[in-house]
């Protein structure tokens, strides 16, 4: 039974991470030696589930997180069939059956079915409303379940998603990392755990106190000791009962409470089960001709759930089936991190050790802790909690078994104190320094030096190493520059923009300015790109067109996403939402008019103040927006684009009695200067008539503060996900000096900053001291990037207004 060309037949039964990390390795050192086909029972393919959490805040999307796309398995000549689950394996005839009828015969078959969320089994865990938190459809039904009350709304005074409830069963690691979701979603959430601290496998009880304090003050409930005996509700799920028979009500309940493996199908084939496939050094199982990798596998005992150690079994494999057959699988000790904004935790190994003992460090005022657990003179365990810089050289010790009797008093006083001791050249190759992809410091390095890797960007575009959390990048910039030496400059990174060119940003700008390239395609033509580009090449080139060439660029929609293509946002029915520019959140008796008599006309399900001061028109049809633009007759909101969003405003001295300046006014000049100016990424921007703050100025792209006598211009600052204060950029009399320096500081934005780098990023990159050198100190400079400001308002036009933002919504 021979493929192509007499070569063997290899099928792999599950597309996710591991199975995607051993084809990696595979094609790499054996390209062409099978004929693959790949099934897998998610349309979705390949996903990196570490990053799950932000998938379901919106924060990335399915194709950012997504490991290969489909060119590359084409590429490689793998044959891959989604959404697609194999229903049983003919081992006698060697054939795999699909639940579709689809068949397909093998030499080698690799089993790589994960594992199963576990769901506890108590009265009412099967009610709608209670879900799991595992893969992208959980995170599809989440949404959902969010969604309902929100649908619901529109009129009638129905829930929205602030007013739902949500309680997470199980606080580790992706537990709280989908309760932060939700939070951040706006539902009330809490986290029940059964044991009496959260993160039990990783954080002692001082370590879980502080990561209790910390989620509390986020606004995450936390109960311990809680057992849950039952789901609550008629019909659905409406909150949960204890074993101490107290209750608390919920509309979703996430269940996360650990995983098992997926072995079903290898069990019903006649394949060698315990808790999970069991499997050889070499990955093999009791049929020689099935091989097992990921989750779903049993090896001495242990079953997996962490990356590190399902990539180190791809790895392994893909050696034996390319032929080399040296590699064996042993199970090491792995890193973990807990992907919550604003919590550094950094945990390694045991947490208690028989007839060990321990180093700690606590700091309660500054929220740190370390902790490390040794036997014998060897570290057998790390905690590091608020300061984790030092985790990955302290693992490094772990994973050698290195006697660090010598060095006890400098091992939680990292810096200067282990600069000597902990170098890059004491760690083993087999290291592992990407938890999140499995990626061994050996691995870096022979990138490094096989295919003349400089920067970080490189390594992550060979390795994926620091592509995920990126709490690893300071380790690969340590790897990198103990390998090139004086060859390795950090500050000279110059990543290209995508995978689809070598092309950095500032290469792109410099030959747009210098061969006068006025269009996508003409870019794309003269620096010789390979393909017609992606959706991250695409609209960053239409930028920088747009951006050199004000007046004179060719706009190509089609590299324009969605949402600013129709110039409004896309919602997860397919309808739209419609936000209309309301300066300084004051709106007149007739506008109010206007919005009503379009939501009524076009039957417009929900009509939401937002929280920046404007009114959204949710769930509009495509083929209405034109309708409701004309109806409306108001300038686009740009709450869809990368543009001005919205100046907000408090009254100011016109009415508050607390007010010295009038914020209203400089805020709607602001936002009638600015609105409709394409930039790198939005922009939010406050004015405050007090220092009181009642804009939020102190958490915006560029806030402005009334003050006696003048007012202070803060900039870089962020409200989101990550949360980022204002630094402090100038401080002036007048209204007008507001206006230039605001003007200058947005232009030098759009002109420096890489296309979807928010301002606290680019800020926080360029540094404070030389933006206000150049927007604020050289006066003649300001004048210059004003005038560019000025050139390139003169191209703005409002795209509600006429046919063609009708048309452009339609055919969209």
């Amino acid at each position: 039974m021979k493929g192509t060309q007499g070569r063997e037949r290899l099928v792999v039964v599950g597309g996710g991470m591991s199975a995607v990390a051993f084809l990696e390795e595979l094609t790499r050192l054996d390209p062409g030696r099978y004929d693959i086909t790949l099934f897998s029972g998610e349309r979705h393919l390949n996903y990196n589930r570490v990053l799950l959490s932000h998938v379901l805040t919106d924060e990335k999307t399915i194709e950012e997180i997504t490991l290969h796309h489909g060119s590359w398995f084409e590429e490689r000549g793998i044959e891959v069939k989604t959404g697609c689950r194999v229903s049983e394996i003919r081992r006698a005839s060697r054939t795999v059956v699909g639940e579709d009828g689809q068949e397909a015969r093998y030499n080698k078959l690799v089993l790589s079915t994960g594992s199963m969320p576990v769901v506890l089994p108590v009265p009412g865990a099967e009610k709608p409303g209670v879900v799991t938190f595992r893969n992208m459809g959980d995170c599809e039904r989440i949404k959902g379940l969010l969604a309902e009350g929100a649908e619901g709304a529109g009129g009638a005074g129905g829930a929205g998603v602030g007013d739902k409830k949500a309680i997470v069963i199980g606080g580790g690691l992706l537990g709280l990392e989908a309760a932060y979701a939700l939070k951040d979603l706006g539902a009330e959430v809490t986290v029940v755990h059964l044991p009496d601290r959260l993160m039990e496998r990783q954080l002692d009880s001082s370590g879980a106190e502080l990561l209790k304090e910390d989620l509390e003050a986020m606004g995450i409930g936390v109960l311990l000791g809680k057992k849950t005996v039952e789901i609550l509700g008629n019909g659905r799920a409406r909150g949960v009962r204890f074993s101490d028979d107290s209750t608390m009500e919920a509309d979703i309940v996430v269940m996360s409470v650990g995983i098992r493996p997926n072995a079903g199908l290898a069990r019903a084939s006649g394949i060698y089960c315990q808790k999970g496939i069991v499997v050889t050094d070499t990955m093999q199982t009791y049929d020689p001709a099935v091989y097992a990798i990921g989750e779903c596998v049993e090896h001495r005992g242990v079953t997996f759930g962490l990356v590190a150690s399902v990539f180190e079994q791809a790895r392994v494999l893909a050696n034996h089936l390319a032929g080399d057959s040296r590699l064996i699988f042993r199970d090491k000790p792995a890193s973990t991190t807990l992907k919550v904004p604003g919590v550094n935790l950094y945990s390694a190994g045991e947490v208690e050790v028989p007839g060990g003992e321990t180093i700690e460090y606590k700091d309660r005022g500054a929220k740190v802790y370390k902790r490390l657990v040794l036997k014998e003179g060897k570290i057998r365990g790390i905690i590091l909690y608020g300061d984790t810089q030092d985790g990955p050289s302290l693992f490094s010790y772990l994973l050698e078994g290195a006697d660090v009797s010598e060095k006890r008093g400098r091992l939680l006083f990292g810096g200067g104190a282990l600069k000597e001791t902990l170098s890059v050249d004491d760690m083993p190759d087999d290291a592992v320094v990407c938890g999140c992809n499995g990626v061994t410091k050996g691995m870096i390095v022979e990138a490094i030096e096989k295919k003349g890797l400089f920067t970080r960007e490189d390594v992550r575009r060979e390795t994926r190493a620091s592509g995920s959390c990126g709490g690893c990048a300071p380790m690969v910039d340590r790897i990198l520059e103990a390998v090139l030496g004086g060859s390795f400059e950090a500050s000279a990174e110059a990543p290209s923009i995508c995978p689809c060119t070598t092309y950095s940003r500032d290469d792109i700008i410099k030959n747009i300015r210098e061969r006068g390239l006025r269009s996508v395609n003409e870019v794309m033509e003269t620096l010789g790109w390979e393909s017609v580009g992606c959706e991250v090449c695409r609209p960053a080139i239409n930028y920088y067109v747009s951006m050199v060439w004000p007046s004179a660029c060719e706009e190509d929609n089609s590299s324009r996403l969605i949402n600013e293509r129709a110039h409004a946002n896309i919602q997860k029915d397919g309808t739209f939402s419609v936000v209309p520019r309301v300066y300084g959140g004051a709106i007149t008796p007739g506008e109010l008019k206007r919005i009503a008599d379009a939501a009524i006309r076009y039957n417009v399900p929900l009509v939401k103040i937002t929280g920046g001061q404007r009114l959204d028109l949710l769930g509009v049809k495509k083929e209405d927006l034109p309708g409701v633009w004309s109806a409306i007759d108001m300038p686009s909101g740009y709450a869809y684009g990368k543009a001005l969003r919205t100046v907000k405003t408090c009254v100011g001295e016109r009415f508050c009695r607390y007010g010295t300046q009038d914020s209203l006014g400089v805020g709607v000049e602001l936002e009638k200067t600015l609105e409709g100016l394409w930039m790198p990424a939005k922009v939010k921007m406050g004015v405050a008539g007090c220092p009181r703050n009642c804009a939020e100025t102190s958490i915006k792209d560029v806030g402005v503060n009334g003050i006696t006598g003048g007012w202070e211009v803060y900039v870089g600052g962020c409200g989101g996900i990550e949360l980022k204060a204002a630094e402090l950029l100038a401080t002036v009399k007048t209204p007008e000096e507001v206006k230039e320096i605001v003007s200058a500081f947005v232009q030098l934005y759009r002109e420096d900053a890489r296309y979807g780098e928010r301002t606290f990023k680019w800020v926080r990159r360029v540094g404070l001291k030389a933006i206000k050198e150049a927007v604020v100190e050289d006066k003649e400079n300001r004048t210059k990037l004003i005038s560019r400001l000025k050139e390139a308002l003169g191209s703005v036009s409002d795209p509600w207004k006429g046919k063609a933002g009708g048309d452009l919504a339609i055919n969209s």
